[in-house]
């Protein structure tokens, strides 16, 4: 992977929130300036801390490097149990149709965050923990060196291999790509190494192994979502003006790319079902049985892959005329037995029992005004798929498949989030127009924040092992993907 010199992108600052205290972590630490402004304020700091009682100490943590600031948050103390941002957990109401968990008084942003975004900017003028990425023909190499290729010469890695780790640090780092797309990013899957990018105008190919060429392999059509699948060798798609479901082979797009003969009589794609309308998909694994599960304009369908010689989605199940039109669509597995379809709908979230086909409300906001957006649906790990987080707006839920609250406790975001995302490292972030929120699946605490330095759009795509890619709207004639590094220590090890 080739790193071409570009202007640094300091469009964000990054906060780290350890125990009860705050710190603004840095990069670029090789920076003579950044060091003279260090060693200053150390002196400063410790001529400060010679005049006052000495603090509590914090945990190993607070000695990590680029930790400048500090201060803790006045809402709790050390002796104090309860989580910062969320209110004190107690036995939850078993009811079926439970009163709404108690609300945190300020309905705005909890204390964390209010306490990160209020710290002073003058402190992190030299902070680049938003760097700018691009790819193209000069500049140096990231993990292992790549060879410089003709600009004729074509030479992707589609194979579903583990590149070397791009980025080593102490903390988190959110890169960009300089590649410019002209159309909206609508969603992208990573099929190998490399990300498929689908855009209203067509399906692109960025190839992360090399010079991070871009190549068009479908153009006219409109991609809304996919999810790749290597081993069927398969991309699933909803897309077209009509939003069906297509299936493209991945092995016929590698034709494409590397511009071999295609037959043409055997078509390179095909549709499952007569389906049109669809707006949102979800791929589950069970047992040996892929799922797949649909949400369309007012019902959900339920497809299950057959292997050869059959090699397609076949239809397993069928709900229609729901009262309540489905937006996002999950299918769980309870105690590896029972297939529940849970989904969102702009009135709150709903679940089918697949054996009996009943449907219930899992849960319906009463404090806030409809229709809402339901964002995600996150299936708490180590729990058998029966504890279930529900974000829509600014907040999130925990409720189990029964439709009964979980936790006392109320996930609020700082903003409105454009995108809300599960991610493999147990986290849940939130990209909102101010700020890129990190908190802990389990339990809505606060972990991190990106702040922007000017409001922007950012829509999550997909993300894999230590890897989380997003892009900005299009705001004039333009969007950019970004990546976000999550490893070594990695979010899981803050």
């Amino acid at each position: 992977m080739v790193l071409e010199e570009g202007i640094i992108d300091d469009s964000f600052k990054f906060y780290k929130i350890v125990d009860n205290y705050y710190y603004i972590l840095v990069e670029n630490k090789s920076d003579t300036a950044f060091v003279e402004q260090q060693h200053e304020r150390n002196r400063k700091s410790e001529a400060v801390q010679r005049s006052k009682p000495p603090l509590a100490k914090t945990s190993s943590n607070s000695s990590a490097p680029g930790a400048i600031s500090a201060f803790q948050s006045p809402r709790h103390s050390a002796s104090s149990g309860a989580l910062p941002d969320l209110l004190p957990p107690h036995t939850p109401p078993q009811s079926r149709s439970p009163p709404t968990p108690q609300r945190p008084q300020d309905k705005s942003s909890s204390d964390e965050y209010r306490q990160a975004v209020s710290l002073s900017s003058q402190s992190i003028r030299h902070q680049r923990s938003f760097s700018a990425f691009g790819f193209g023909a000069g500049g140096s190499t990231i993990g292992s060196q790549a060879s410089r290729r003709g600009s004729s010469q074509i030479n992707v890695n589609v194979t579903p291999t583990q590149t070397t780790t791009e980025a080593v640090g102490d903390t988190p780092e959110i890169r960009k790509y300089k590649k410019k797309f002209t159309s909206d990013i609508l969603c992208a899957a990573l099929w190998g190494v490399n990300l498929l990018i689908g855009t209203e105008a067509g399906l692109m190919l960025l190839d992360r192994s090399g010079q991070g060429k871009v190549y068009t392999l479908i153009s006219g059509r409109r991609f809304q979502q996919m999810e790749v699948l290597e081993g069927q060798n398969i991309l699933v798609t909803i897309s077209g003006k009509k939003n069906k479901i297509r299936v493209f082979y991945l092995s016929w797009l590698n034709n494409k790319i590397f511009k071999k003969e295609v037959n043409e009589k055997r078509a390179g794609w095909v549709t499952v079902g007569e389906l049109e309308g669809c707006v949102h998909f979800k791929i589950v694994k069970y047992e040996k049985i892929k799922f797949l599960v649909i949400a369309l304009l007012d019902s959900i369908e339920i497809y299950a892959w057959a292997p050869k010689p059959y090699h397609k989605f076949m239809a397993f199940k069928s709900f229609t005329d729901l009262a309540n039109k489905p937006q996002i669509v999950d299918l769980l597995v309870e105690e590896g037995q029972r297939l529940k379809v849970v989904y969102g709908s702009n009135c709150g979230f709903h679940a089918i029992d697949v054996d009996t086909t009943s449907i219930y409300d899992l849960y319906i906001p009463s404090h806030t005004q409809l229709p809402i957006t339901p964002h995600t649906i996150v299936v708490l790990p180590n729990s058998n798929q029966m504890q279930l987080l529900l974000c829509y707006d600014n907040e999130g839920v925990y409720v189990d498949t029964g439709g009964r609250i979980s936790k006392n406790v109320i996930l609020q975001w700082g903003e409105l989030p454009t995108s809300v995302a599960y991610i493999s490292t147990g986290q849940v972030m939130g990209w909102g127009n101010k700020a890129i929120e990190i908190r802990a699946a389990e339990t809505g605490h606060l972990d991190g924040v990106f702040m922007h330095k000017k409001a922007q759009k950012l829509k999550f795509l997909c993300e894999r092992n230590d890897k989380v890619f997003f892009s900005s709207m299009r705001s004039g004639s333009s969007c950019q993907i970004y990546f976000m590094t999550l490893s070594k220590p990695g979010l899981a090890n803050w």
